[in-house]
């Protein structure tokens, strides 16, 4: 059984940094695609990052391009998601997700793509 579990979230002031982190188990990862994705209240869970650990590809949202890095550690299992430049507008609870079966294209970008989830971490930024 796949499990995701996120943590590093919290409550920081615009322009502040968070590093979230996503470990994974039940499975190997190594030719998994990872992401993470992000439901602020009253809105639909979007796109945020994605790494497809078997060719180190990184793909973002244009909202966090520049200020956010996804990376990984094959050896602990385990996702980051570095956000530095933290807006008011990046406030929601982010989701990590997996799945096996990308094959390439623009499906990364969808949340019916991932086949795991993990429980959410709160991000919240004040201004």
């Amino acid at each position: 059984q796949v499990q995701l579990v996120e943590s590093g979230g919290g409550l920081v002031q615009a322009g502040d940094s968070l590093r979230l982190s996503c470990v994974a188990s039940g499975r190997t990862f190594s030719n998994y695609l990872m992401g993470w994705f992000r439901q602020a209240p009253g809105k639909q869970r979007e796109f945020v990052a994605a790494l497809r650990w078997s060719r180190s590809s990184t793909y973002y949202a244009d909202s966090v391009k520049g200020r956010f890095t996804i990376s990984g550690d094959n050896a602990k299992n385990t996702v980051y998601l570095q956000m530095n430049s933290l807006k008011p507008e990046d406030t929601a609870v982010y989701y990590c997700a997996a799945t096996q079966s990308y094959l390439g294209g623009s499906s990364l970008y969808y949340t019916n793509t991932y086949d795991y989830w993990g429980q959410g971490t709160q991000v919240t930024v004040s201004s």
